[in-house]
């Protein structure tokens, strides 16, 4: 073959994987040339988010990575959603918690969010939050019989409970619709039909922060390493509005025995072997976890029964402690994972990373100020069953 030829062919090599790697690169030239290396091109929509609205739900949803180019295949991702529960007020706060989370972990990973709402959301909500949103989002309006006081709890008995908590300067105390939110976040937010396809869920409130990057996938760990249950902070529960609820617990021990998971986590969340409770609980305004587990049969059963002994109304149960006990006692303590590694703040208490980890999130907040081991934090206790 002679020099002229050789040069020919070599200037076709570098021409064809010129155009092979613009193709795969570039959304533009791959629009205009086509060919069968171009990636399908989302075109910008000049119309906004389309909203649909099947009973119980408030649809809008953006062509996967319309936003952004995302770093991960889409197929990689894990039947995963966050979830978030808010009001239209809380809008303002909500944005900083998007934001955070956007900056930090989603816009590498483009996981789904789900809103809930015991009331509609309004349209400066809706597309506020999509537009800083870099995945798909939906927006559903909870079923009133999942959210409202049962008709069969006695009001007479959970009015004077309130006002009891009220005169003892019981945060919430007098706060129906606080109790609404618990009973919700208890036993029926993983039922709501907008999250029935999803698996895992990773729960955000308002005005939190994330203070870390995260440049790996929580799903994707805790399924792989047979976690169901992760948790950044733990700290004791305010007695006064859960005074009857271990009672309740150990009778419902008693009656169903077979529920208890061997190796559990008693240990972390009593300090006698079950008589009594030590009041430590998983912060749940944090929570990556399995849905399938609230969905069991342990679960169910377990929350029915508290459910029918009317302490979320008569007293003020919360889901911190409801969640907790449920996990540490039909779970094995292995299945519940602390994540050391993710900064995170819901007022006025914050985990922050430590050491390396620290370094490596490229961490915003004062490793002097986390709450690890805080005396009001429950973090030795957890230590102790490790």
């Amino acid at each position: 073959m002679n020099t002229i030829a050789r040069y020919v062919i070599l200037v076709v090599a570098i021409l064809i994987s010129l155009h092979f790697i613009l193709t795969l690169t570039h959304d533009g030239y791959s629009a205009t040339v086509g060919g069968p290396f171009s990636r399908p091109h989302f075109p910008a929509s000049n119309n906004g988010p389309t909203y649909t609205n099947p009973p119980h739900v408030v649809n809008t949803t953006s062509p996967p990575l319309a936003h952004t180019g995302l770093p991960i295949d889409p197929a990689l991702r894990m039947n995963a959603t966050f979830v978030v529960l808010a009001r239209n007020g809380d809008l303002d706060g909500i944005i900083k918690s998007i934001g955070d989370m956007e900056d930090r972990f989603n816009k590498k990973f483009g996981y789904p969010y789900t809103f809930l709402n015991d009331e509609p959301f309004s349209d400066e909500f809706k597309n506020r939050v999509s537009n800083i949103i870099s995945s798909d989002v939906e927006f559903g309006l909870i079923p009133k019989e999942h959210w409202v006081q049962p008709d069969w709890i006695d009001e007479d008995k959970a009015t004077k409970g309130r006002e009891q908590m009220k005169a003892d300067k019981v945060i919430y105390g007098g706060s129906v619709s606080y109790r609404n939110m618990c009973r919700f976040n208890s036993g029926f937010f993983f039922r709501h039909d907008l999250l029935q396809k999803y698996k895992w869920y990773w729960r955000i409130e308002p005005d939190v922060h994330f203070h870390c990057d995260l440049d790996y996938d929580p799903f994707k760990f805790m399924q792989d390493e047979g976690k169901v249950y992760g948790f950044t902070i733990t700290m004791y529960e305010f007695i006064k509005t859960i005074p009857t609820l271990w009672g309740h617990v150990t009778d419902f021990i008693k009656q169903n025995p077979h529920h208890l998971a061997k190796n559990n986590a008693m240990g972390y969340m009593s300090d006698d072997g079950g008589k009594t409770y030590n009041k430590c609980h998983f912060w749940s305004n944090f929570e990556i976890a399995d849905m399938d587990f609230w969905r069991s049969d342990a679960y169910m059963e377990f929350f029915n029964y508290l459910d029918e002994k009317g302490g979320f109304y008569y007293e003020r149960w919360g889901d911190a402690p409801v969640h907790s006990i449920g996990a540490a006692l039909f779970l094995q303590k292995d299945q519940i994972h602390f994540f050391e590694d993710i900064g995170y703040e819901h007022n006025p208490y914050v985990h922050c990373p430590q050491g390396e980890l620290w370094k490596k999130g490229r961490c915003a907040c004062n490793k002097a100020k986390s709450f690890d081991y805080d005396g009001y934090s429950c973090k030795r206790q957890w230590d102790r069953i490790q």
